[in-house]
């Protein structure tokens, strides 16, 4: 069997898409939702593949080194665009720290809004 698991968590912040030639490449903000997902095909004594806490918590802290602020100042925003296929990869890239042995991340969904979304899987 396969098991996959996902938490999500929401934040507001603000950027601009740099030499992209429409709307976008002005100031502007989105209400983000990200969804990380885990998988694997071991659960522990408890039943459990990864706690649901452990991820909560570490996604909480990606969220609030983003949540209100201008994307484009803050690392790696500073040097790549701030598209949601960036942001995808970069909250994907943090999660790895919370890894387990049977226990590993698989995917990152970015909403900027309720209708367009990005995702990075391994």
């Amino acid at each position: 069997m396969k098991y996959k698991l996902s938490v999500t968590r929401s934040f507001s912040s603000a950027h601009c898409l740099r030499e992209y030639k429409g709307r976008c490449e002005n100031l502007h903000g989105h209400n983000w939702k990200i969804r990380a997902a885990f998988y694997g095909i071991e659960l522990d004594d408890t039943g459990v593949l990864i706690d649901f806490t452990d991820i909560k918590l570490h996604l909480s802290k990606i969220v609030n080194y983003l949540d209100h602020k201008f994307l484009n100042e803050i690392v790696p925003f500073d040097r790549i665009n701030p598209t949601a296929e960036n942001i995808a990869a970069f909250v994907l890239g943090r999660l790895k720290d919370i890894e387990t042995k049977s226990a590993k991340v698989c995917e990152v969904e970015v909403w900027e809004n309720e209708s367009s979304s990005a995702v990075v899987s391994i």
